[in-house]
């Protein structure tokens, strides 16, 4: 199940206090209390997986450690350590408690979500010509809390779309290290998928069928996606008895959802081009060009075709 929506709180760690204490060694007076330890802060980092936001479903409160105490003989405490949530590249925070907002767009990327307090001064900190054993000291500041709601708004330089089946999950996982499910059947993918091929962000968009933009199928849930999409690689199956249908059934529903969905670059492959032989694929590419589309024939087992696909994403990587 992909986790898109999700409220979770969150608190940076406590400044420790500082110490009171006094020199031990023979001969020697004075204050020694050192400082307490600064809090632990928060912070959010993107990643490529989209499962990550999976680990706010049931656990909702997330803590930086505290600032250790302050100790004697000028020891200051250890600085607490930070926390660092993962979340997928789209993700919008929205501070529920102070209104801010920010957004992960880049793998890698870390944003500092709530900062940790300051530790406290030690009784050393304290010490004057007319105050020579001070007891005072800082207890220490608390770390900034806040509620956050998480938003996935996936984001990816390639939106790889298609009917079901029309082989998509495969060609990700050959352009990229991603493991998505693959199986002879409609609807293997039911949520997206992302890979990565150098800095490129490839996405998965689960099949899309006639009337998507309506709810049917999988819904609107993952066209929505596809807005933060910069390029398509639109998916044909040489399988397919009715290859310009298909292209025209997606491009129907995402002209309903969004026009300016199908005003983006688009690449259109037929996938699959091993399921069938020359003269029924030369066929098919005759017919997507009759129709004004330039088509390129692929299989993830020709490896002369993926280094075309690979020349494509080279070029648009620059």
């Amino acid at each position: 199940m992909l986790i898109d929506d999700v409220t979770i709180k969150i608190s940076g760690g406590n400044g420790g206090p500082g110490a009171v204490a006094f020199n031990k060694n023979m001969k020697s007076l004075g204050p020694t209390g050192a400082h307490g330890g600064n809090g632990g802060s928060v912070y959010f980092e993107g990643t490529s997986d989209l499962s990550t936001l999976n680990q706010f479903r049931y656990k909702k409160e997330f803590f930086a450690e505290n600032g250790e105490n302050g100790k004697g003989q000028n020891n200051d405490g250890r600085t607490g350590s930070d926390l660092i949530l993962k979340v997928p590249v789209g993700t919008v925070i929205h501070n529920l408690t102070n209104g801010a907002e920010m957004e992960i767009v880049k793998i890698g990327e870390r944003v500092l979500a709530a900062k940790g307090g300051y530790g406290g001064k030690g009784n050393f900190h304290f010490r004057s010509a007319i105050n020579t054993s001070p007891t005072q000291f800082g207890e220490g500041t608390k770390g900034e809390v806040f509620t956050l709601r998480l938003e996935l708004k996936l984001i990816a330089d390639i939106g790889l779309i298609g009917l079901p089946n029309a082989g998509k999950s495969s060609l990700l996982n050959e352009l990229t290290k991603a493991k998505s499910k693959v199986a002879n059947y409609p609807f293997t993918t039911l949520e997206p998928n992302l890979g990565v091929y150098y800095e490129l962000i490839l996405a998965d968009i689960p099949g899309l069928i006639e009337g998507a933009s309506s709810g049917k199928g999988l819904g609107i849930k993952f066209l929505r996606h596809i807005e933060r999409t910069k390029i398509l690689f639109h998916l044909i199956s040489a399988e397919s008895t009715k290859p310009v249908s298909d292209y025209r059934i997606i491009l129907k529903e995402l002209k309903k959802y969004n026009p300016l969905l199908a005003k983006k670059p688009e690449y259109i492959f037929i996938s699959k081009s091993d399921t069938v032989n020359k003269e029924e694929l030369k066929k098919k590419i005759g017919a997507l060009k009759k129709a004004r589309l330039k088509v390129l024939p692929i299989s993830v087992y020709d490896w002369d075709s993926l280094e075309k696909v690979k020349n494509i994403l080279n070029k648009i990587k620059g």
